[in-house]
């Protein structure tokens, strides 16, 4: 399992996933499908990526073990969105499924719906460049076999290990690259609050959310003007907006791909995700190449999560409360032959993993906003400084009237009712310090103040359960992470 994987993976575990990591692929068909054959080719993908057989028992990484459900749905009426909620048993697989669903004589849909632990934006291309040269009776090259496994008459018959040479491109490129990103992303990385219109505060977490079409017609204009890529033309006035919000230091979360050419044809979780901390100054201009710059040094460390490289990240299922997902697939739309075929690229889930999030892929571009916030108004400022004079001054951009941050009520994070036991604490502390590797911790002292990070987690959990003899869940970590926390859930599981 790559770091990348095992930070989605805690995040499942911790309840923090569910449909936010569902990716679902839907082809429309028109025409005299052969729906044998389309089955087939699904099944020969399948065989073709053992990715989408793989599963995740205790953290590792298994291919071959379970294979995903390809079946023709009974009922005409069955609703795909429902099927594309139904949840993933990330432990014991499978994580895909294909669902065709026939509307008509002539009319049917296909769903691929496949968890982000063994998929990615690109695998969506790959999918069906692979699925619509199959239907049309071609051979597709024949899958490695995992190293040092036996031959075996399916995938689903022989779990093994995940190949090195499948998941090394999405390790630190070279010895020393985690202290590399450690060095980079220590002086950047804060954990101020979003403002956004309506909500007052945001959160990195899962929410349900309403998806608003986003008009970009003037993207690329703006780009040429400014002398950046489309991707950093919308980074940058979304930046623009949440500082006119009131966010002196905003900040936003980009998906970046850690795709290499050993792995270009390969379905599976080839990604990352990278805050961009940019503080606009001087003109429209200018801080359009101070973002254009930062995210260029960021890509040097795309291949290492950052929460590895900076402690004091709690588990989350986005580094940041506003995220962006911007694609340009660059590939040719797939061609079933006798078949007319119209893909949906990016089919709505209705959820997000934070607050606030855009989505575009090619000329296609949604924004999903949590409840509370206006998306509306959020999509009207970008369309307004897209539009604006590049060498216009910050202060003199048609940015949006700051807000005024929402007072918090509530008992303060880590707080436990009534007193725990004192030689309780004393064993939690000391399975604190092992796993932290620090002397002095007080029972309040925040996991990841102090450092701590998912693989602290994990260890915490594994040594709790060894010398206490108690299951924790990773909940915990996420409300109390702290050893008065920890102690205090334990107290409760035992009474």
């Amino acid at each position: 399992m790559t770091p990348a994987q095992h930070g989605m993976w805690l995040t499942e575990r911790a309840g923090l996933g569910g449909p936010v990591h569902h990716l679902p692929l839907r082809v429309r068909f028109a025409g005299p499908l052969d729906t044998d054959a389309l089955l087939a080719a699904c099944a020969a993908v399948v065989a073709r990526h053992p990715a989408l057989t793989a599963a995740f028992p205790d953290g590792r990484a298994l291919y071959g073990a379970a294979r995903p459900a390809i079946r023709l749905a009974q009922d005409p009426d069955a609703d795909p969105d429902d099927e594309a909620a139904q949840p993933f048993d990330v432990e014991s697989g499978p994580l895909a499924r294909f669902t065709l669903y026939r509307r008509g004589e002539e009319d049917h849909l296909l769903q691929v719906v496949a968890h982000h632990l063994v998929f990615d934006g690109v695998s969506k291309d790959l999918l069906l460049a692979d699925l619509a040269q199959a239907y049309g009776g071609a051979d597709l090259p024949a899958a490695a076999a995992p190293p040092e496994a036996p031959e075996a008459e399916s995938p689903a018959e022989v779990p093994a290990e995940v190949p090195a040479e499948v998941l090394a491109a999405d390790r630190p490129a070279a010895e020393g690259g985690l202290e590399r990103a450690a060095r980079f992303w220590e002086s950047r990385w804060r954990d101020d609050p979003t403002l956004l219109p309506g909500h007052g505060s945001s959160s990195p977490r899962p929410t349900r959310a309403d998806a608003v079409t986003l008009d970009l017609g003037d993207l690329r204009d703006a780009a040429q003007a400014l002398e950046v890529t489309r991707f950093e033309a919308l980074v940058t006035a979304l930046i623009l907006v949440l500082h006119g919000y009131g966010n002196d230091r905003p900040a936003v979360a980009v998906d970046v791909s850690t795709r290499t050419p050993e792995t270009d044809d390969a379905i599976g979780h080839h990604a990352n995700e990278l805050p961009v901390f940019v503080t606009p100054e001087g003109t429209y201009r200018e801080t359009a190449a101070a973002v254009r710059a930062e995210l260029r040094a960021a890509y040097r460390h795309r291949q290492v999560p950052v929460p590895r490289a900076v402690g004091g990240i709690s588990p989350r299922s986005a580094l940041k409360p506003v995220t962006v997902s911007f694609r340009e697939r660059g590939r040719p739309e797939p061609v079933f032959p006798g078949v007319e075929a119209e893909v949906d690229w990016a089919v709505p889930t209705g959820w997000i993993r934070g607050s606030l999030h855009v989505q575009v892929v090619d000329e296609l571009a949604r924004l999903h906003a949590g409840p509370g916030v206006r998306g509306d108004e959020v999509a009207a400022r970008l369309r307004a400084v897209l539009r604006a004079d590049p060498d216009l001054p910050i202060v003199a951009l048609p940015l949006p009237a700051r807000l005024t941050p929402a007072a918090l009520d509530g008992p303060a994070d880590g707080a436990v009712d009534g007193a725990v036991d004192s030689e309780l604490v004393a064993k939690v502390t000391e399975i604190f310090r092992e796993a932290l590797q620090v002397g002095d911790i007080q029972p309040d002292d925040d996991l990841f103040d102090l450092g701590g990070h998912s693989l602290t987690v994990t260890t915490i959990i594994g040594l709790v359960k060894e010398r206490l003899a108690e299951e924790l869940s990773f909940e915990v970590f996420i409300d109390t992470p702290t050893v008065t926390g920890v102690a205090g859930e334990i107290a409760r599981t035992r009474c």
